[in-house]
């Protein structure tokens, strides 16, 4: 059975049905799935070639470079050229007005952390399309906080945000929330169930459901974690419910898969292929 939507505002106490869109009105798709490229001449093979990639969504392909293109097996030059083709035809012009800008900004989901202190150094909470406020990538190295929300000595309370961000999504706006689900990948194998459980009865959502809408993972070294990330993606297109990313911690594999001197300069590389993807994530699916 598939998960079901995250909780609304109809009741305190009792599991909730999903929030309506503001308005009564759809909410508009923030994005085109790869496949909307066939009426566009682009063959099924070939889409399914760009799946396999971890490229879902037109914007993707925007964000991908040719030569990145041409390493998926059965691309050529000219295949590669006519996708870009058809991808600019639909997107559009990279180029828009700052009216544009601000008319697009108003999608952006803000997600509290569940603590009016925290939410005030960030400027309300939590924001999407952007790893450097959208996504929640814990980390106890503070040479990476550019790129982590969240940074800090072991036990000072990471993973438990992590946790309770992860009910908070699921939340109505009015109650800080983005009414969505949340993946959650765990490097570290510190996703406790019954954490969610109490923190969903002190938002008075119901401890199952909560549950039902996390999608959790499990990530064993840093290739696997990469592997992880680039499903999300496909999960991403394909349930336009997700409203957060949580990484926790996005660096513990990577020390144990790279150390020393010697290493360092791979890991770096690796590790900023990762955040790239993450920020690419961010904007693709407004998560």
């Amino acid at each position: 059975m598939p998960p079901r939507r995250a909780p609304s505002l109809a009741s305190v106490s009792q599991s909730r049905p999903p929030s309506p869109s503001a308005g009564g009105e759809e909410e508009v798709q923030f994005f085109d799935t790869v496949d909307e490229l066939q009426q566009h001449g682009i063959n099924v093979q070939d889409i399914l070639k760009l799946k396999s990639a971890a490229i879902n969504t037109v914007f993707g392909v925007s964000m991908t470079t040719r030569r990145q293109m041409l390493k998926i097996k059965g691309m050529s030059e000219a295949k590669v050229e006519k996708i870009k083709e058809a991808a600019h035809k639909m997107l559009g012009s990279s180029f828009a007005t700052g009216v544009e800008i601000q008319d697009k900004r108003k999608r952006v989901n803000i997600i509290s952390t569940g603590s009016k202190s925290v939410d005030g150094i960030l400027g309300g909470g939590l924001m999407s399309q952007s790893i450097s406020e959208g996504m929640l990538c814990i980390s106890d190295k503070i040479s990476h906080s550019q790129y982590a929300i969240v940074y800090g000595e072991f036990r000072t309370g990471k993973t438990q945000l992590a946790h309770t961000m992860s009910v908070v999504a699921q939340l109505p706006p009015e109650l800080g929330g983005a009414s969505g689900k949340v993946a959650y990948i765990d490097t570290e194998g510190t996703f406790r169930p019954d954490r969610i459980r109490s923190i969903a009865d002190r938002f008075g959502v119901d401890g199952n459901m909560a549950l039902e809408n996390i999608l959790y993972a499990r990530a064993f070294n840093s290739e696997h974690q990469m592997e992880l990330i680039n499903e999300c993606s496909l999960r991403f297109a394909e349930d336009k419910d997700f409203r957060l990313l949580i990484v926790d911690s996005i660096m513990a594999l990577f020390r144990v898969d790279y150390s020393g001197r010697g290493e360092l300069s791979e890991r770096q590389q690796k590790l900023a292929q990762m955040l790239s993807k993450l920020t690419k994530l961010s904007e693709e699916y407004n998560v």
